[in-house]
C-alpha cells in the first residue's frame, strides 16, 4: 500500500468538509473506495462529475483501477469549474 495525500477542490472540497486527507491505496480506484467510505452523501455525487491529477498528470479516460498510486504521492480531485 502507497501512503499519500488526497486534495480537494471547490465543490468536492465543500462535500469533503476537509482540504486534503490521507490515502492508503495501491490504485486510484483503491483511494476512491476510501473516500467514497469516509465522505457517503454528497461527495459521492460530486466525484462522479470530476476529473483527476496523480502527481501533476490527468488521469484522463484510464480506468481508475489501472492508475497506480505512489508512495508520498498526491491525487487532486477536480470538479467542473465555471467561469472563464
Amino acid at each position: 500500500m502507497a501512503k499519500g495525500t488526497v486534495r480537494y477542490w471547490a465543490a468536492a472540497k465543500a462535500a469533503a468538509g476537509v482540504a486534503e486527507e490521507p490515502y492508503d491505496a495501491v490504485t486510484l480506484a483503491g483511494a476512491l473506495d476510501g473516500v467514497r467510505e469516509r465522505h457517503p452523501g454528497e461527495l459521492v455525487r460530486v466525484l462522479r462529475r470530476c476529473s483527476f491529477l496523480i502527481d501533476g498528470d490527468p488521469v484522463g479516460t484510464r480506468g481508475h483501477e489501472t492508475v497506480r498510486l505512489a508512495e508520498g504521492g498526491t491525487v487532486e480531485v477536480l470538479p467542473p469549474f465555471a467561469g472563464g
